[in-house]
């Protein structure tokens, strides 16, 4: 044995040790005795192809999606939506329909031809559109940015690309 007094370091590891050892075996044993109550895993240790109600993971065989499918557009003569142009490449949205002065206005929308591109928001303005104080890019088909205004009233805006001139649809938002 080991002389606690002339060596007290060494016996205080052996100590350490001993219990480190116990405390390992039964944290295994709890966890064997908790799968095995559980019913997790199979019963010879390999999973288990069909589903069982025991709560396990049950995935599917793969399977062959038919190559049958409806006719494609491609495959067929263009019917006549498909040959008007698109409604708007550049889809605008506010998340916020009325406002006080100077809240913040959300715009946000996608652009999926426009990686890249700048965008002008403008507010109709006596008749005309003018260009407001504030630009953003598109990154990943979608852009976002806010405006504030205490311009009264109905205040409708869009984006427009500075490159190509292509405008968003135009949403309103109330004022005051």
């Amino acid at each position: 044995m080991i002389d606690t007094e002339k060596q007290p370091v060494l016996a205080g590891l052996v100590a350490l040790a001993a219990v480190a050892v116990v405390v390992g075996v039964l944290g295994g044993l709890a966890m064997l005795v908790g799968v095995k109550a559980l019913g997790v895993g199979g019963s010879d240790g390999s999973s288990s192809s069909s589903g069982s109600s025991n709560g396990g993971l049950y995935l599917p065989k793969p399977s062959d999606t038919p190559t049958t499918t409806a006719a494609s557009p491609s495959s067929e003569s263009p019917t006549e939506t498909e040959t008007e142009a698109p409604a708007a490449e550049i889809s605008l949205s506010a998340s916020q329909v009325s406002v006080a002065p100077m809240q913040q206005i959300d715009l946000t929308g996608t652009y999926p031809t426009g990686e890249g591109a700048i965008l002008q928001v403008q507010r109709f303005e006596d008749g005309e559109w003018s260009d407001f104080p504030v630009t953003m890019s598109v990154s990943g088909s979608t852009f976002a940015t806010y405006v504030q205004t205490s311009r009264p009233g109905p205040n409708k805006f869009r984006v427009i690309d500075t490159d190509t001139q292509k405008v968003s649809n135009e949403v309103s938002v109330t004022v005051g």
